[in-house]
């Protein structure tokens, strides 16, 4: 039998009873089926974007049913605590806009939310398990630890710490108070029911699993000589759970072997445990196949990634919401984020993640937006990513305004050459003279990278430099540069100069590219009347000079 004075004594004197702390975190009054849900970032690392995916459905399925959703911060693995990570989970996270109901930075009646600061909890519960027989002091050193598993292998039986080879299992109670008595370091392992055979439960995503039944006695709370003494991941996540009363654990697939442990722990504290939905993990097409997104293989697996290339936020969550329904994907932006989330229309396996179908998303929700909601999040962006677009922004805003109207405004189709706000300086930069490099003269890089004909053309560009006027009409304002072209020896038509090359410069096509180009920097642009309305009549024959 447990000896109880002995149990208490390894622990504060005034460490509340297991019964008080049910008392704090008494079950939720919420609705029936409504979902309690949870994201548990630990600080050893960046936000995964499979972290974003997950935090989403867990918000979304306590949103959509009256639930709560929490975010607990799982900091007992102090060795590979990475510094500031929890500030750039917080940037992500608010990024995102999937703020929390309960969480560190917003309170809530079920915390603390920082499994570092919930040390009196575990141990109230640990000692309720010493007490119940349901655990017991291990005080296995590592060189035993390492040599029970050579030994384990050279008998080509299962490795772990389990029934015969546990070697504090059933040990004298005078070994123990011995141990003590002689200070050595000890940890709190759970005396596992040793089953043999396989578990089933019923997975919200997967539906009907089972697996090998768990016998390994595993680490309840760490070494005594460790302060503050923090719990395992697989002790804190079943106190855990059942004090916050989560409902629905959502959670990625690799944990699906752990399931059979978790739900011995539930069982030991006598309490229910909550449902599993295991999503599988976001992939990646790969020659010859495809693999796990990779943090460190693959940039796009990072949030910051989308954060740094400015992406807008509703467009990532709407693609994401189509992983995890590909039928959200299709919807309008709107549709699909107002659409509930419904596990059991999850599949098993891994969505792939396609972003040139992310990028569509994202055109097509900047066209949708209005000309200052466009430059608002340009300069939100670029305040910390590009310092010198937000100054520009800031000096021209009606020049943005301008530039942002040109084949948007007005027209059935928007243009969708504008995807990220990084995106910005490559597609509307040449509109700002501060952001825009004028030709050189008839030989600059980009007018023979085009193939245009730059010194022979210096008549033509100065007759139309000299005949210039900002006419309102499309058609009219492009006769002077077509009248000045053929001036100036350029064929009328493409198909006139085909028929006999020779006898032109060109043909009014090349004509009006070297215009674009001088104008734009590229051969590729919107349309060039509108730009010319743009940046007004004196930048654009400033643009056009180096020529003449």
């Amino acid at each position: 039998m447990p000896d109880d004075a002995l149990i208490d004594s390894l622990f504060a004197a005034d460490l509340p009873e297991v019964g008080e702390w049910e008392h704090r975190h008494p079950p939720r009054d919420l609705p029936d089926g409504a979902h309690v849900t949870r994201f548990a970032p630990s600080p050893t690392g960046s936000v995964h974007i499979g972290g974003l995916y997950v935090a989403m459905v867990c918000r979304d399925l306590a949103r959509h049913s009256g639930g709560r959703y929490l975010v607990r911060i799982e900091d007992t693995d102090r060795a590979r605590e990475v510094p500031g990570a929890l500030d750039q989970f917080r940037r992500a996270f608010a990024w995102a806009g999937l703020d929390a109901d309960e969480s560190v930075d917003a309170g809530g009646d079920h915390g603390p939310y920082r499994q570092s600061e919930r040390e009196a909890i575990y141990h109230s519960f640990a000692r309720h398990l010493l007490r119940e027989g349901r655990a017991y002091l291990c005080f296995a050193t590592r060189e035993e630890l390492a040599a029970l598993a050579a030994r384990q292998e050279s008998l080509k039986v299962p490795t772990g710490y389990y029934g015969e080879w546990a070697l504090w299992r059933d040990a004298d109670p005078a070994d123990v108070r011995a141990a003590l008595a002689d200070g050595r370091p000890y940890v709190v392992r759970f005396r596992s029911p040793n089953e043999a055979g396989r578990v089933r439960w019923e997975d919200a995503i997967r539906g009907r699993l089972e697996h090998e039944a768990n016998r390994n006695d595993v680490v309840l709370l760490k070494a005594s000589d460790q302060s503050p003494r923090l719990p395992t991941y697989h002790f804190a996540h079943a106190v855990d759970e059942h004090l916050m009363r989560v409902t629905t654990v959502v959670r990625g697939e690799e944990w699906l072997s752990s399931v059979p442990l978790h739900l011995q722990l539930f069982t030991a504290l006598d309490v229910e445990p909550p449902v599993y939905a295991h999503v599988a993990p976001l992939m990646k097409l790969v020659p010859g196949g495809k693999r796990k997104l990779s943090k460190r293989h693959d940039p796009e697996a990072a949030v910051d990634y989308y954060v740094e290339a400015g992406y807008p936020p509703e467009a990532v969550l709407h693609y994401l919401r189509g992983l995890a329904n590909g039928r959200l994907a299709e919807l309008p932006e709107a549709e699909a984020l107002a659409t509930p989330l419904a596990l059991n229309q999850f599949g098993s396996a891994g969505p792939l993640v396609d972003l040139p179908k992310l990028d569509d998303l994202s055109a097509d929700h900047v066209a949708r937006m209005s000309g200052p909601e466009v430059v608002a999040a340009v300069s939100a962006w670029a305040h910390t990513h590009d310092p010198e677009v937000a100054e520009v922004l800031a000096a021209e805003p009606e020049l943005a305004l301008r530039a942002l109207a040109v084949e948007r405004e007005g027209v059935d189709n928007p243009r969708k050459d504008l995807r990220t706000w990084s995106g910005f300086r490559a597609a509307y930069g040449f509109f700002f003279p501060q952001l825009f490099t004028p030709l050189s003269g008839p030989d600059d890089e980009r007018v023979v990278a085009a193939g245009l004909p730059g010194g022979s053309a210096r008549p033509f560009v100065a007759d139309l430099v000299a005949g210039y006027r900002p006419l309102d009409d499309q058609g009219e304002w492009f006769d002077q540069i077509r009248r000045a072209a053929a001036r100036h020896g350029f064929a009328a038509s493409p198909k006139e100069y085909k028929r006999d090359p020779d006898a032109y410069v060109g043909s009014i096509r090349e004509a009006a590219q070297l215009v674009r180009v001088a104008v734009t920097g590229s051969t590729r642009s919107p349309d060039l009347h509108a730009i010319s309305g743009a940046i007004g009549a004196d930048e654009f024959l400033r643009r056009l000079r180096p020529l003449t």
